[in-house]
């Protein structure tokens, strides 16, 4: 959840740094496939025998147990929402299913707020934190992005993904919005401590006297939808892939349009304890080994988002 997969606390220096990426293809790729079976969608990221080449990585206590506990803020989509049945799928489930073949375990997701998941990490309620999470030096190192105060024990990140950050409008009522700089005057919806949220706080100090930027700050991006789509503001922002994903599908593209270019292009992170270093490495084993096999590349394919790809894992490389 900007964000996804887009969510995620943005960097001290506010430089935007834009992404090409096609929405129109990201949007309409992700129509296609939106409610995909993630099992499916992990291919050939382990075989039907149950061989796990990647278990002996893996703490022991989490190999004997055969479960790796995800938090995740699942109403993201296409990163990780339900499906009609009430099955948790997305770009992210699918991900961690190829992963959990190689590593011999299954990756449950749990619902959570999204800024509680770090806390929920830290109390070891989950084992990891996968929600479209920006990887940041802030969150690496346990900082408030906003006061620049610690706030508790930071976490590892392995960076998986690469997103920017996006604004949208309902259709036809962009009133002038191309820029952060234009909001200045306006309401913006957002969900609360992502990256779209950071950054609209970081603008609101910059705007002139008389032209005060509200910010409404929501649980989840689809209460921030909500609120867009009845008139109750002007603009919304989320990680371009969410964005992208709304303006294709909410009213059957007849809701909402993307303005202006994306920012803060940064790498999604799975966060783990710094104490886990086993788990962490286990993950970027895994991950490796499924962007080495294709497995990744099929997964990126399916939700649409191949211009977010990564080509190795990399820990903490967030700014």
């Amino acid at each position: 959840m900007t964000a996804g997969i887009t969510r995620r606390t943005a960097a001290r220096s506010a430089q935007s740094r834009i992404t090409a990426i096609s929405a129109i293809a990201v949007a309409g790729a992700l129509l296609l496939t939106g409610c995909g079976d993630q099992t499916d969608a992990a291919g050939d990221g382990g075989d039907s025998t149950g061989s796990a080449p990647l278990a002996d990585k893996l703490p022991g206590n989490i190999r004997n147990k055969g479960v790796i506990k995800v938090g995740s803020d699942i109403a993201y989509a296409p990163v990780e929402f339900k499906d009609d049945s009430g099955k948790t799928v997305g770009f992210d489930p699918d991900l961690a299913d190829a992963m959990g073949k190689q590593l011999g375990v299954e990756f449950e997701f749990e619902n959570g707020t999204f800024d509680n998941l770090i806390g929920g990490l830290r109390s070891n309620r989950y084992d990891l934190a996968m929600s479209a999470m920006t990887d940041t030096k802030d969150r690496q190192e346990g900082v408030d992005s906003e006061t620049g105060k610690k706030v508790g024990k930071g976490v590892d990140f392995v960076d998986y993904f690469t997103a920017g950050v996006s604004l949208y409008t309902n259709k036809g009522e962009t009133q002038g919005i191309t820029t952060w700089a234009d909001l200045c005057g306006k309401k913006v919806v957002v969900q609360r401590g992502t990256v779209s949220h950071d950054l609209a706080k970081a603008e609101a100090k910059k705007c002139p006297g008389g032209k005060k930027l509200s910010i409404e700050a929501f649980d989840n991006d689809q209460q921030a939808q909500t609120r867009l789509r009845s008139g109750g503001a002007d603009a919304g922002s989320s990680d371009f892939p969410v964005a992208a994903y709304a303006v294709k599908t909410s009213g059957g593209g007849k809701d909402f349009e993307l303005v202006g270019e994306q920012v803060e292009a940064a790498p999604y992170g799975i966060a783990v304890a710094k104490t886990n270093t086993e788990l962490r490495d286990a993950l970027v084993a895994a991950l490796n080994a499924i962007i080495k096999d294709g497995t990744y590349d099929k997964i990126v394919k399916k939700w649409g988002v191949q211009a977010g790809a990564v080509k190795s894992a990399v820990v903490n490389g967030g700014k």
